[in-house]
């Protein structure tokens, strides 16, 4: 039988996580939210291009189920697996949350790999997704899902910031990015690099490589993969906030998303991330479902990745106990290297 010192121990721990939650501030946020509604602003500009590139990434879809060689469809997913890498194992785990630490070998490779994804620069995503963990479902957070389901997923790309995201994103502390020689290498030169890795580069394999069309490598290489990729990285803000199931906390709005999981590469345990934001793995499924901890791991491995951050056993099944919805049967055991 748990005791109340046991229980006091993991509510200490959980609090004391990086990036864990600042609920004071949060009760602020929405107390203020009641009294001073807020009313969007659309950026018109974003609305036509997003629109634009959609409509071109419906072609590329079309080019690659009945027009394109078989090498450009491979190319294309395979393209846009390491671009989400770029999010999932490096904006995301490594420099958002700090979950593991990188040599350079690997923090070069991740970073090109989130060039590839132009999903902004890492000190920018890193930004918005702290405020994301510090003051979620605020008026802070960029994507606030109280919004709903639309304004989660792209409409806060098509709207103006609210400017208590500016406010309370200034109180963080970003000082590790900055101090990081290869996060300012992008944030310098990100124009000529996401237009060479995410445009010219994905076009040009498929037309130097095997005589595909150019016309049909930017539609589907470049704009279809850029937008299936905006996508499955939009998933985790919308559907992991809303359609799931709540084993590690029921009180807050992140749930456990398999089709996330398989979409964006093992981030779809989104209630145990939420609950325990420090820790690598971001959910406890084994590799079938999270792909991103095989690449973490697998750079542990051969000595690239290193002091990857988990919660214990013990914590884990205290907290699912505590504050849990539904049985732990509905996970799935991470496997270990």
């Amino acid at each position: 039988m748990e005791t109340k010192t046991e229980n006091v121990e993991v509510n200490a721990l959980l609090k004391e996580q990086y990036l864990a939650p600042d609920l004071y501030e949060m009760e602020k946020l929405n107390e203020e939210t009641k009294t001073k509604p807020y009313k969007k602003e659309i950026v018109w500009s974003n609305v036509i291009r997003y629109v634009l590139l959609h409509l071109a990434a419906l072609l590329g879809a079309y080019q690659l189920l009945f027009t394109v060689k078989w090498a450009t469809f491979f190319w294309t997913f395979f393209y846009s697996t390491l671009s989400l890498l770029g999010i999932t194992a490096g904006a995301h785990r490594l420099w958002s949350h700090r979950s593991y630490k990188a040599k350079l070998p690997l923090r070069i490779f991740l970073m090109i790999a989130n060039t590839m994804a132009i999903q902004n620069h890492i000190i920018e995503w890193s930004r918005d997704h702290r405020c994301h963990h510090k003051w979620t479902d605020t008026d802070a957070d960029p994507h606030n899902v109280r919004r709903g389901f639309f304004f989660s997923h792209i409409g806060w790309l098509l709207t103006k910031k609210h400017p208590k995201i500016k406010e309370m994103g200034a109180k963080l502390d970003l000082s590790d990015l900055y101090s990081d020689p290869v996060c300012m290498f992008q944030k310098n030169y990100y124009l000529p690099m996401f237009v060479f890795w995410g445009i010219v580069f994905p076009i040009w394999v498929p037309v130097a490589g095997w005589g595909e069309s150019i016309f049909y490598s930017f539609f589907t290489a470049a704009v279809f993969r850029y937008i299936w990729s905006l996508h499955c990285t939009w998933f985790i803000n919308s559907v992991a906030h809303i359609f799931g199931y709540k084993p590690y906390d029921a009180s807050i709005s992140p749930v456990e998303s398999v089709w996330t999981d398989v979409l964006a590469l093992g981030e779809g345990g989104h209630n145990f991330h939420h609950t325990f934001p420090q820790d690598y793995r971001t959910s406890e499924y084994g590799y079938e479902l999270n792909f991103t901890k095989l690449f973490i791991d697998f750079m542990k491995i051969i000595g690239q990745a290193y002091e990857c951050k988990t919660v214990s056993e013990e914590i884990i099944a205290r907290q699912c106990e505590n504050k849990g919805e539904c049985p732990r049967l509905i996970r799935t055991k991470n496997k270990e290297i």
